[in-house]
């Protein structure tokens, strides 16, 4: 056990240095317009994602269930949602601007989960049960989605000020407005489809544990207002 413990907090931590070092490449990419810079940091992001899947893994094997139950997991799994939908949008479209954007996002998350407790405690009753993983994973999913688009509406407010959608050097380099715009509502209505799950399995699950699809509770509530 202390093993499984030894391994996975030196592979999220390898992971969380090998994010940084994404984030500083698509930095260096956006700034110097260097393409290779930009291609290094997406195989960094990729390989930190491998990291942050493997330490996950050993994380669910050390404790029985999914890394959904404390602050620490979810932030943690938060981090690798976010990995993942830019991940996804990187295969789909090819623009490697994106992770100038993201990758930071994704690694101040994991600055965040890495100062908080990793113990792991045995879940509470109510927390026993398979819509957990439904309704905490499909949150993980829109989160992740939700800060993918706030990197594309940061890149498109940049560029909007700075109106350099007419330089075809930045082009290459950093996505125009149209694009960025595109992308950014494609990706917020995937994390809204996501939330919407989100919401109902929660009601679901509420009603299997406490006999009530909804209390009015201030997470229920905010989750209904955003939605």
């Amino acid at each position: 056990m202390e093993n499984i413990i030894y391994w996975e907090d030196a592979l999220f931590t390898v992971a969380f240095v090998v994010y940084a070092l994404s984030s500083l490449a698509f930095l260096l990419h956006t700034t110097l317009k260097k393409e290779k810079i930009g291609k290094a940091g997406f195989v960094l992001a990729a390989a930190g994602f491998a990291l942050h899947t493997a330490a996950m893994v050993l994380r669910v094997i050390e404790s029985g269930h999914l890394p959904f139950s404390s602050q620490f997991e979810f932030a943690s799994s938060f981090a690798w949602g976010i990995v993942l939908c830019y991940l996804f949008l990187h295969f789909l479209y090819r623009f490697t601007a994106v992770g100038t954007f993201v990758m930071p996002i994704a690694f101040l998350v994991m600055g965040y989960a890495s100062a908080l407790p990793k113990s792991i405690k045995p879940l509470m009753p109510a927390l026993q049960s398979n819509w957990l993983y439904v309704h905490v994973g499909t949150a993980i999913v829109s989160y992740g989605a939700f800060a993918v688009s706030a990197g594309l509406a940061a890149m498109y407010l940049i560029n909007l000020y700075q109106n350099k959608e007419q330089s075809e050097g930045n082009q290459k380099h950093m996505l125009d407005t149209e694009t960025s715009d595109y992308l950014s509502y494609r990706v917020i209505s995937f994390g809204y489809l996501m939330l919407t799950l989100v919401i109902v399995t929660g009601a679901i699950w509420a009603k299997a544990a406490w006999s009530r699809y909804w209390a009015w509770d201030p997470k229920e509530t905010w989750s209904l207002i955003t939605w």
